[in-house]
């Protein structure tokens, strides 16, 4: 969350370069507004001096004068109120500014090929979907999901679902044991306070599920990713610079209305309501941010390599980055039934904006300043099946499990 003071210092650079963020924000009221308020301050802390001369004297006839004082000072107080909400309103939809070596442009268009790995396989035979092949064996059941949940919801059962955990337990194992992340287990249910934090809120109401509760409850969301939850662990607190970097990772359900997405990839794996994924999350120092992020993508890569699977590297436009990010590559996976590549992690470095949201800094020997944060999909778990099932898929419909699979699938060869 950016500062009023900043953006009142240095009005044009914010303008431009939330322009590029392709967002809209009316910057000249921002500042009218702000301008009302210090204004307001002045004229509160002018009738708070008077009132402190008045209640020196003793004479008794300046008491009506002290009680008018001090109805007018209420009375700036309940218009300052209106007006700091007003600014914090406008300050919490404003997006993260781009660092200067992020592509500009609207949208995906403007992205940047970075790199590609691995070779495409060439079939010998009609290639299926992954929907085609887990309905073939009745492991992918939309039909029955959609009675119990409605549409965007799936059903995986016997080696279906036994893939989804064997990747799961293969991906963890390789960022806790290769790349030293520490495993967290934490609550899929977060109140309205941690969702502003990572920037879920105010802007993104419309995507997220929220939970039916009493009146006088606080608000509970279901966490729309592990990073909510991982990135909040430090907020409101102060951590010694000799404990960063912070690297945590956690798999969770993750849970998103997909909003603004209709009829967009609604059959099939690729957009559910619901869906597993390997989240990493680091906190370290604004200086160490984009080694950290470089790092975070290789982590996330590795495990393509490993499983063998084709993918590219996309440098994201100023315009196509997510609310929170400074800097984002997103990976994308081979998907062999529709000839092209789709994204199947998204790794950002957020800078010091969630930090200043959460309240979370950290400490060293001349003071205190806010961390930088790290996030990264590690890797969408449906997204993963999708295409390793179709990468792997065989003539007679069947799936051969890549061999650094087999010990997390009970040694099976082929599904």
């Amino acid at each position: 969350m950016h500062n009023i003071k900043e953006i009142r210092k240095d009005l044009d650079f914010f303008k431009k370069k939330i322009s590029e963020r392709n967002s809209i924000v009316d910057f000249d009221n921002l500042i009218a507004l702000d301008k009302v308020n210090r204004d307001l301050i002045h004229q509160k802390e002018k009738k708070e001096q008077e009132k402190k001369l008045i209640s020196k004297s003793k004479d008794t006839t300046n008491f009506e004068i002290s009680k008018k004082l001090s109805s007018e000072i209420e009375e700036i107080l309940k218009k300052q109120n209106i007006l700091k909400n007003k600014i914090f309103v406008i300050l919490s939809n404003i997006p993260n500014i781009a660092r200067n070596d992020v592509p500009v442009g609207v949208d995906e268009k403007s992205n940047e090929t970075i790199k590609q790995n691995g070779n495409i396989k060439k079939f010998s035979f009609p290639i299926k979907t992954h929907i085609e092949i887990g309905e073939k064996n009745s492991q992918v059941d939309f039909k029955t999901s959609s009675k119990l949940s409605g549409s965007r919801f799936v059903i995986l059962s016997s080696h279906f679902a036994l893939l989804e955990r064997a990747l799961i337990n293969f991906m963890l194992d390789i960022h806790i044991n290769k790349f030293s992340y520490k495993e967290i287990s934490p609550p899929l249910l977060v109140n309205e306070n941690v969702m502003f934090g990572t920037g879920q809120l105010p802007k993104f109401e419309e995507d997220q599920f929220e939970i039916q509760l009493t009146k006088n409850e606080e608000r509970k969301f279901l966490i729309p990713t592990a990073e909510v939850v991982l990135t909040n662990l430090v907020r409101d607190s102060v951590v010694d610079v000799n404990s960063l970097p912070l690297r945590y990772v956690a798999s969770t359900p993750c849970f998103r209305k997909e909003a603004g997405s209709y009829g967009k990839d609604t059959k099939g794996l690729m957009r559910q309501h619901q869906f597993y994924k390997v989240e990493l999350v680091s906190i370290v120092e604004p200086s160490n941010s984009l080694t950290e992020l470089s790092r975070m993508l290789n982590c996330a890569e590795e495990i393509l390599k490993l499983l063998e699977i084709p993918y590219q590297v996309i440098l994201l436009s100023s315009g196509d980055m997510g609310f929170s990010a400074e800097k984002t590559f997103d990976i994308e996976a081979w998907i062999p039934s529709e000839n092209k590549y789709r994204e199947i992690s998204s790794c950002s470095s957020c800078g010091t904006f969630q930090a200043k949201r959460m309240n979370a800094k950290y400490k060293f020997s001349s003071g205190t300043d806010f961390v930088s944060t790290l996030n990264g999909s590690a890797l969408a778990v449906g997204r993963l099946m999708i295409s390793l099932i179709e990468n792997y898929q065989n003539e007679d419909g069947s799936v051969s499990v890549p061999s650094v699979l087999r010990k997390y699938m009970n040694n099976l060869e082929k599904i």
